[in-house]
């Protein structure tokens, strides 16, 4: 009875090993593909910036006068205030690999600034949304977490807590438009969003 035990630990081993090598040759691989990419990208000459989207927050419809003595609301305010002039782009889903690549080198500091302040509008205005929420100002957060999906932001929260405020005001055919932009997300969140809304459009 040992040969037997002996053969297939033997086999266990073998199969392992060439698990082991195969995955160690893949990684090589992989790493090989992306540092030649990135050699490609870092050579790339400076390209014009024309098809960027710049976006401008829109914070018409907002509550100004709900909690304004708050004074983590008062610092969002003030933040989103700043960042009124300007230049912000979403580049979620780029990687500085891919900018190199598309606007050339020279340019990923610039573009990174853009992203950067991309960034600070999308955690501000959710900041805001979620003091606004968690003091039992629902309705009243709603337009700002719909600002965060006007935008293109990538923040989960966002959506299930406006898919959670259409239900209970029994306006659920409003969950479909969130789908619709959460399917344009260029984004590794994409479809834990989808998978989320699709929950409180089967509630």
């Amino acid at each position: 009875m040992k040969y037997p035990v002996f053969a297939s630990f033997i086999i266990l081993i073998l199969v392992i090993r060439h698990a082991i090598r195969r995955n160690r040759r893949i990684g090589d691989e992989s790493d090989r593909l992306f540092w030649e990419k990135e050699r490609k990208a870092n050579e790339v000459r400076r390209k014009p910036l024309d098809d960027l989207v710049f976006i401008k927050p829109d914070t018409s419809n907002f509550p100004a006068d709900i909690m304004s003595d708050d004074e983590e609301i008062r610092e969002c305010r003030n933040i989103i205030e700043s960042l009124r002039n300007e230049k912000i782009v979403n580049l979620t889903g780029m990687s500085n690999t891919d900018l190199k690549l598309h606007y050339g080198a020279a340019n990923l500091p610039l573009l990174s600034e853009y992203d950067d302040r991309f960034t600070t509008l999308v955690t501000t205005l959710q900041k805001w949304a979620d003091r606004l929420w968690e003091n039992g100002y629902m309705r009243e957060a709603v337009p700002i977490l719909e600002e965060q999906i006007r935008i293109h932001a990538d923040i989960t929260s966002a959506y299930r807590k406006l898919a959670s405020f259409y239900r209970s005001e029994g306006t659920p055919e409003k969950i479909e438009g969130l789908k619709k932009t959460a399917e344009t997300l260029n984004s590794s969140s994409k479809n834990v969003i989808l998978r989320s809304l699709e929950e409180y459009e089967n509630m």
